[in-house]
């Protein structure tokens, strides 16, 4: 069992996660925050109970042109198209983040075949990361990639077998689209093929905005994932029907529109155990962190509850 020292506040928001403990259920979640070791290292400075890598590919990625991110204080757009430098810097950052590691570490990869899932998958969890999140469902490189394969049970079981046969000891988390009719049936045939959790959810859509004057979409994309407040509600419903659907027997990562600690909170009572933060580091700075777990703790108080554990899965239907 691993265990990383740091902590923010005196009542218990600690959660042991397959073994590893995280000081507080904020995690930063994969995204344009998190893409070097010095990054991950400054949130942690800031309350994150852990990090999560950017999403790593088995060969450089260019990504999308700009603008690529577009926001408002409802909703942010974004068409970065998961740019990425490719397995040598993965290692390098990795690595160096490991050397003085201080919360624990999440690495995203994705893929758009499954023989290139494993293939990153391979290289990613032999350098050590305390989880591998499983990207399958990125609605922004669907021109290039096809349709994502968490639209479709039967895919994302193909890629969850396909990981699992490869991680070794190291926990596998699927992450999980908003966009589907049915996201506990996709979550029930992840588990069966050996998912050891969750993450609930990707950025919903795609979406688009336009400008007035030109008539024309804002994005070189045209179209980008929804994120920030505006998807929460949708989160919060996805988190639970994962959670209802699986039994409550494994855990999940909760992420979507998370800006406060009410957010966060309800989350951990649809079903999360941790909690991923990315689009309300641009609003509330790099220490909203810090701010999501005061604002926890203070609501724990007032409602006589010692440890934040006990809230995961205790919505009253």
């Amino acid at each position: 069992m691993r265990f990383y020292c740091a902590k923010i506040s005196s009542m218990d928001l600690s959660q042991t996660i397959l073994g590893v403990t995280f000081p507080n259920p904020t995690v930063l979640a994969s995204g344009i925050w998190g893409v070097t070791a010095s990054s991950w290292k400054r949130v942690v400075e800031n309350g994150a109970g852990g990090v999560t890598t950017k999403s790593l590919w088995i060969r450089e990625h260019k990504g999308h042109p700009n603008p690529t991110v577009i926001a408002n204080e409802h909703w942010t757009l974004n068409a970065v198209g998961l740019p990425d430098a490719g397995p040598d810097k993965a290692r390098e950052e990795i690595g160096e983040y490991l050397k003085d590691k201080s919360a624990p570490l999440i690495a995203n990869i994705v893929a758009g075949k499954v023989e290139d899932f494993v293939a990153i998958a391979e290289i990613v969890c032999g350098l050590g990361p305390d989880f591998l999140e499983v990207n399958i469902s990125c609605p922004n490189v669907e021109d290039e990639c096809g349709k994502p394969f968490a639209c479709s049970a039967p895919d994302a079981k193909k890629v969850t077998e396909a990981v699992k046969k490869v991680s070794g000891d190291v926990p596998i988390f699927i992450k999980l689209s908003p966009n589907v009719d049915d996201i506990g049936a996709v979550a029930v045939a992840c588990a069966e093929a050996g998912a050891d959790g969750f993450t609930a959810v990707n950025t919903f859509g795609p979406g688009m905005a336009i400008d007035l004057k030109s008539r024309q979409p804002i994005l070189a994309n045209k179209v980008g994932g929804l994120s920030g407040p505006g998807l929460k509600p949708i989160a919060v419903r996805c988190i639970h029907d994962v959670y209802k659907a699986t039994g409550g027997k494994l855990p999940i990562i909760g992420t979507g529109g998370v800006h406060t600690g009410q957010d966060a909170l309800e989350m951990m009572i649809a079903g999360a155990s941790l909690i991923g933060i990315g689009t309300a580091i641009g609003e509330r700075g790099q220490d909203v962190f810090k701010k999501v777990c005061d604002e926890m703790e203070e609501w724990c108080e007032e409602e006589g509850i010692s440890e934040v554990s006990e809230l995961v899965g205790s919505i009253r239907t």
